[in-house]
């Protein structure tokens, strides 16, 4: 393309594979205009072609036909566009739809003065197009106003802020302030957290969080033909730094209005043109064509936003099923199911959202992939690498450095991971689940002043999401703070997604100190919420975990029970491993092996499945066969993902490599490898491997010829398990081994 588009050369020769453009994307960029621009030339003639065959008609089209089209006049098309809007009074469109004479309009527009007031197009702020703007620099943030809405319509309620901010979302220059933000400073206002922006509390909001311009909008109408306004207001000063109308001719133009709109305000903000055209996907093609389906979309994400899991996923649905193709939707419902711990049915809506990824932003195409990769292959490097791209491309952008937090953490990179939860706070301060993050990031490094500061920090700034309080129970139980963990089972009950996984935690609680009853009434009770809150996969883990408790502590025909029954409810990946290690330590080899097969196979490219899982279960499969060599070897995979946090089966690497080293009469071996489950303390929270660690350095010493140590170690474990039910099968061995050593010893028994 010639660096003057206005005198391009005559090419006649035959188009060549390397004069091809495969996009509109690419056709834009060689015309040198936004892609908006480019797709209404078609009404022009624009030598375009289409891929009849493809699914969704993608074009193409051969750069000599573009110089040839442009150089036969066309190239004063956006020359004439701009000069005839120029010279048209805002509202001269309305007299050219419908059968009333001008007149008569002018007449109905007297009676509707209103419009004029709506839209704020008075005659100084019409002048204000002719002044150069002031415009934004790149640390400047904006808050995004709501739109008033004259036209009597509720579909255009929150649906066109959505549609602005997901037009403005594309732009890695533009950094708009979070609906989680905007929702503490209205509380330090003493405004309800849902009140409506007006202009006057988008300013005050705005100065109190230290930004630089609040846009307002608007939407009235006449009849079926629409203005949208938008404005960016200085809000310091009151004064207009940009402003944009739009008309629409119909309603289901008017989101393509509201698009075009804000590719120009960006541009009138300060952003380049390379930006705009690298990153301005049309609005029907960022989100939906239609405002049903955006505003079904945007209330399912604002239920997301506020901790509503359940609430969201008819809302997720509803867009789906207004607009099949709205991949953003689809998006929404795997992170809600995702949320909801139903990750099946996520990876069901991830799946659908990739496959649409193209009929998104830049931005969004990032969220799916990203999506993609950490939730449906597992493949965590991938995933890693998109996010670092995203973090790249948008700088100002809280969720790329928030989920690589949650990928270091998996793969025990706990120092990036703190590093990356600092990261996403910055950019997000007021988001409860980056609080989340960060105290949890905390735990892992057995760092818990801090992570009660932070989680304290959180709590008195009024962000209190859900979340908080699952993490906070573990922190009390670390802090062997009794009365902290009673506050947090009282604060969840009849709460979804919460008293389940407090109940849950109540059960490994009771387990830790070996009051089994407990722990199984508890349990059930876990289960119970969860099939009530129609949270299948969640009731199932809660069964393999119950599983794998009751294989630990030697009752293997309670965990064939239990594991039969999480795998009548869910074979996700997480259940099926607890269900198949829970099978694998209670002896029943056949049905491990043929889980932990089935696993490799369905998940090829999971980093935890490879490294983790399939590790663990061969090695305690090869422990079954007395084959402590191969238990070893196999094992050797997973030391650079063992001390990873993941969940209920967090840290059972080192706990099957200790127990092979014990039935190896490697003592030395085996005391490190329990003594690193005590040191990683907060990593294992409440598990009972925390607890049967203690028992497994006692067995370690004895093994060593320390009875010193053994008899301290023993001692431990039957003060933890003082008010254990008699009747443990791991309890009963312990107690005779101790006799053994006291006896041998002559240490007097405690």
């Amino acid at each position: 393309m010639p660096n003057d588009i206005t005198d391009l050369r005559d090419r006649s020769a035959e188009p060549t594979s390397g004069d091809r453009l495969d996009s509109w994307k690419e056709i834009a960029v060689y015309l040198k205009h936004s892609e908006r621009t480019v797709r209404r030339w078609q009404e022009e003639g624009l030598p375009i072609h289409r891929h009849a065959h493809k699914k969704r008609a993608g074009v193409y089209a051969y750069k000599p036909d573009l110089d040839a089209w442009w150089n036969n006049g066309h190239a004063r098309l956006e020359e004439l566009e701009r000069a005839q809007a120029a010279r048209r009074p805002w509202f001269s469109w309305l007299a050219k739809r419908g059968p009333n004479p001008v007149g008569d309009l002018r007449e109905q527009l007297a009676a509707t003065g209103a419009i004029l007031l709506v839209t704020g197009l008075t005659l100084g702020g019409w002048l204000s197009f002719s002044r150069k703007a002031h415009t934004l620099t790149e640390k400047d943030t904006i808050v995004l106003g709501d739109f008033t809405n004259t036209t009597g319509d509720t579909v255009f309620e929150g649906t066109l802020r959505q549609g602005l901010a997901v037009q403005l979302e594309q732009s890695p220059f533009l950094s708009l302030v979070s609906d989680e933000q905007i929702q503490q400073t209205l509380r330090l206002m003493g405004q309800p957290h849902e009140a409506r922006l007006t202009s006057e509390i988008a300013r005050d909001l705005c100065q109190r969080a230290g930004s630089k311009a609040y846009i307002r909008g608007s939407i009235t109408n006449l009849g079926n033909d629409y203005v949208i306004g938008l404005t960016a207001v200085n809000c310091a000063t009151g004064d207009s730094l940009a402003q944009e109308q739009m008309q629409a001719i119909g309603k289901e133009k008017v989101l393509d209005a509201l698009g075009r709109g804000a590719t120009n305000l960006r541009e009138k903000l300060g952003e380049s043109l390379g930006s705009i055209q690298k990153f301005d996907a049309p609005v029907e093609q960022a989100t939906t064509p239609l405002l049903e389906a955006l505003q079904a979309y945007n209330q399912g994400y604002k239920a997301l936003t506020n901790g509503e899991f359940a609430a969201a996923v008819p809302l997720a649905q509803r867009a789906i099923r207004l607009d099949q193709n709205f991949a953003m939707a689809y998006a929404l419902l795997g992170d809600t199911y995702s949320s909801l711990g139903e990750t099946g049915l996520a990876a069901e809506n991830y799946l659908k959202a990739y496959e649409l990824r193209d009929r998104g932003s830049e931005r969004e195409r990032l969220y799916i992939e990203s999506d993609y990769h950490q939730n449906i292959t597992g493949d965590l490097e991938k995933a890693r690498q998109i996010y670092e791209l995203w973090a790249q491309t948008y700088p100002r952008d809280y969720v790329p450095p928030l989920n690589l937090c949650l990928i270091y953490g998996n793969v025990a990179q706990y120092d990036k991971s703190l590093l990356e939860a600092r990261e996403s706070h910055r950019l997000s301060p007021a988001n409860g689940y980056i609080y989340a993050a960060f105290v949890t990031s905390y735990i892992n490094l057995n760092r818990l002043q801090e992570a009660q500061a932070a989680a304290d920090e959180a709590l008195a700034k009024n962000i209190d999401p859900a979340l908080l309080h699952i993490i906070l129970y573990q922190l009390a139980f670390l802090k062997n703070d009794a009365v902290g963990m009673v506050r947090q089972i009282a604060s969840s009950a009849g709460k979804p997604g919460v008293e389940d996984v407090l109940l849950a935690s109540e059960a490994d609680t009771a387990a830790y100190s070996g009051r089994l009853e407990k722990a199984r009434e508890f349990s059930r009770r876990a289960v119970s919420a969860a099939e009530r809150a129609e949270e299948k996969e969640v009731a199932a883990g809660y069964e393999a975990g119950a599983a794998l408790m009751e294989a630990l502590l030697g009752n293997t025909a309670q965990a064939r029970e239990r594991a039969a029954s999480a795998l009548v409810l869910s074979t996700g990946r997480y259940v099926q491993y607890g269900a198949a290690l829970a099978l694998a330590l209670a002896g029943d080899a056949a049905r491990a092996q043929a889980l932990t097969d089935d696993l490799a196979k369905r998940f090829p490219q999971d980093t935890l499945v490879r490294f983790n899982y399939l590790s663990t279960l061969h090695a305690q499969l090869a422990l079954n066969h007395n084959n402590t060599l191969k238990a070893i070897e196999t094992l050797q995979a997973a030391i650079p993902y063992e001390l990873g946090s993941v969940g209920y089966v967090t840290l059972y690497p080192v706990f099957v490599r200790g127990e092979v080293y014990l039935a190896a009469r490697h003592g030395s071996e085996a005391a490190v490898e329990f003594q690193k489950l005590l040191d990683y303390r907060g990593l294992l929270g409440n598990s009972p491997i925390g607890a049967l660690a203690r028992l497994g350095l006692a067995r370690a010493y004895v093994l060593q010829g320390d009875t010193v140590k053994a008899h301290a170690a023993y001692q431990d474990f039957l003060t933890l398990w003082k008010d254990a039910d008699p009747d443990i099968p791991i309890l009963i061995a312990a107690k005779k081994e101790y006799a053994k050593l006291v006896h041998r010893i002559g240490f007097p028994q405690q």
